[in-house]
């Protein structure tokens, strides 16, 4: 049976409010943690139950919170095949493959890449209470590559703080169609909602609800009438690269969803989109991390097929050399 964990303090020094006081002492809580934890009356006060997270503290006030014993999820854990890039107590980064959901939604209650992750990691510390991983970002279900989970809650907090300061980098890989004129750029264009279609996204100013997006791309290969090109994502909002490169009037081949289908002898699963490279910094060793997720079969059978009818030679695949 898990038992609450008790933690006692006392202030000292300057004084402070409650919830700020708590999360500095406890650097493995996150602020919002630390408030649940306050609302649900787990903090006292010198023996009284305190509820209000501004409360402002006295040199000398003793503290005591209580931890309840993590929580497990109403999730049944799945024995899903993972490919794993990198993985310690803190952190796990796979190659997600096409057609795999991230996370439970309607219509995907079961079979994602949380119920694999709770198959293969029975013993996570849990996030907000609960015991399940941290998903720092998403793919969408179509598009591969590196992912990365937090296994504890500093790790998932410290890991979006870093997407948040733009210090996190991810970049990804996209075959679309024709040729951009000039070899590189940048599209700063907002995405929101689609009005006439919930399921998409668009460009939409920020005064009418869009967020502001910034998509880094560079060509890496002319294709005919195709090309290979590089992406870098300055901010993370749902389906941005597939929006931005509809945007420039070169959507990426196999998107059904923001551009016409049209066959080209490969049989895609979806967007030809792959999240090639991802490198952060590690929540806790403070170490820089850099994980290559190679391209899946799929993708690189499309280059092969693209640079045959080009009379192009084709090249192993499995590396891509990409200029930082």
């Amino acid at each position: 049976m898990n038992l609450p964990e008790i933690i006692h303090l006392q202030v000292e020094g300057k004084t402070d409010r409650l919830d700020r006081y708590l999360s500095a002492q406890l650097p493995a809580l996150s602020r919002s943690r630390v408030q649940k934890l306050i609302e649900q009356g787990q903090v006292q006060i010198d023996g009284e139950v305190c509820r209000v997270k501004k409360t402002s503290l006295q040199p000398g006030d003793r503290i005591t919170l209580i931890i309840p014993p993590v929580q497990p999820v109403d999730l049944i854990p799945e024995d899903i095949p993972l490919d794993i890039l990198y993985e310690d107590e803190d952190l796990l980064i796979v190659n997600k493959p096409a057609g795999l959901v991230v996370h439970p939604a309607p219509g995907h209650e079961t079979g994602t890449l949380v119920h694999a992750i709770l198959a293969h990691c029975p013993n996570l510390k849990g996030i907000g209470g609960e015991q399940r991983p941290g998903i720092v970002h998403r793919l969408d279900k179509d598009t591969t590559g590196a992912l990365a989970i937090a296994k504890t809650e500093t790790a998932l907090y410290h890991l979006q703080d870093q997407l948040k300061q733009k210090t996190a980098r991810r970049d990804y890989l996209g075959v679309v169609h024709g040729c951009p004129s000039s070899e590189k750029g940048t599209v700063d264009q907002p995405i929101g909602r689609h009005r006439g279609d919930r399921k998409k996204m668009a460009i939409v100013p920020v005064e009418k609800g869009g967020r502001p997006s910034i998509t880094h791309w560079q060509i890496q290969e002319r294709l005919g009438n195709h090309t290979l090109i590089h992406f870098q994502l300055e901010t993370g909002r749902t389906h941005q690269i597939r929006v931005h490169s509809t945007f420039l009037g070169h959507p990426l081949v196999g998107d059904l969803t923001y551009s016409r289908g049209r066959s080209l002898g490969v049989n895609l699963p979806g967007q030809a989109l792959h999240a090639w490279r991802l490198r952060l910094q590690h929540p806790t060793k403070k170490e820089w991390i850099e994980t290559i997720a190679p391209p899946p079969p799929e993708f690189t059978k499309l280059l092969q097929v693209l640079r045959l009818r080009r009379g192009f030679p084709v090249r192993n695949q499995t590396h891509v050399d990409i200029r930082r």
